[in-house]
């Protein structure tokens, strides 16, 4: 099957081959997903290295994640090679729709983006907090995004962004200027957690070992840090009924019936017909908010 776009032929092989097979879901049903969505997603996309999901028999079959670019991609296909303990790697960049494609050929269902982007690698452009339920109590992740939102929007003045991650739990992403490296990004962020956890610790923790969380939720800052990776936005989770990453507006999390998976494939049409990240707040310097964070643990 052949696909065109801007300017370049696409080959999808075995369009036919059901990812999804409970769902009934195609690869070529994914291609013309991404074909729709490509408008949206690719600003959360482009210039950025990417770790990707590959499920080759399907959703029910074997995966594995991919960071090195393989020898057979085109050469059209962007790349950068940025340094690793011991040497390189060479990550492919999504930067147009017809390698948004050339990815779903390649049984590819989730990209992972880089919260940096390739020429500024150690300085993230994005900060985020995971939010997973510990088991499957979801209005405790709601009521955890609204808090963190507040200490965030009142109290430190970090606009925010939250999206579900369509797998369990909720990401609030905070733009940032990029001038600042993963170290006291990842520390600040630490920070934060840890004063949201002191406030709430019956349903709170920074614990990083399960075993001492205590059914508690975990507020989870490691995606911050080199070479680290977070689902992009609108894209496809590999599980059953094709849930997708989907950027929210704050109003929605006061909506008793939000979960991780609202969104789907098969409701495209209803995605995409607002978006919630329209107006993003531009990225912000740490600085005041690390002062102001200072005073509020110093009890000034």
């Amino acid at each position: 099957m052949s696909i065109r776009v801007g300017g370049r032929t696409v080959e999808l092989s075995r369009p036919d081959k059901e990812l999804f097979p409970q769902d009934g879901i195609t690869k070529a049903d994914l291609a013309d997903y991404y074909r729709r969505v490509a408008r949206r997603m690719l600003p959360h996309l482009r210039h950025r290295p990417l770790m990707l999901e590959r499920h080759p028999d399907g959703i029910e079959g074997p995966a594995f994640m991919q960071k090195e670019v393989p020898d057979h991609f085109p050469d059209w296909i962007h790349r950068v090679e940025l340094p690793k303990e011991g040497g390189t790697v060479t990550y492919a960049l999504c930067d147009d729709t017809a390698t948004l494609l050339h990815l779903v050929g390649q049984a590819c269902i989730t990209p992972h983006r880089f919260l940096s982007t390739a020429d500024r690698a150690d300085h993230p452009d994005r900060l985020v907090f995971d939010l997973d339920p510990p088991g499957d109590d979801f209005d405790l992740v709601r009521r955890t995004a609204q808090a963190l939102r507040e200490l965030l929007h009142d109290e430190l003045r970090l606009p925010s962004l939250l999206m579900t991650t369509g797998s369990r739990g909720l990401h609030v992403l905070v733009p940032l200027d990029g001038r600042e490296a993963f170290d006291g990004v990842r520390a600040f962020a630490r920070d934060v957690a840890e004063l949201l956890a002191a406030r709430h610790p019956e349903e709170l923790t920074t614990a990083p070992r399960k075993q001492a969380r205590g059914g508690r939720l975990y507020l989870d800052v490691q995606r911050n840090a080199y070479a680290q990776t977070a689902v992009t936005p609108y894209a496809v989770r590999a599980r059953p009924g094709a849930p997708v990453a989907a950027p929210l507006a704050w109003d929605d999390i006061e909506d008793p019936d939000l979960t991780a998976r609202r969104w789907t494939l098969s409701t495209v049409d209803q995605l995409l017909k607002d978006n919630p990240w329209h107006g993003a707040p531009r990225g912000r310097s740490l600085d005041p908010a690390r002062r102001r964070l200072a005073a509020l643990t110093s009890g000034g």
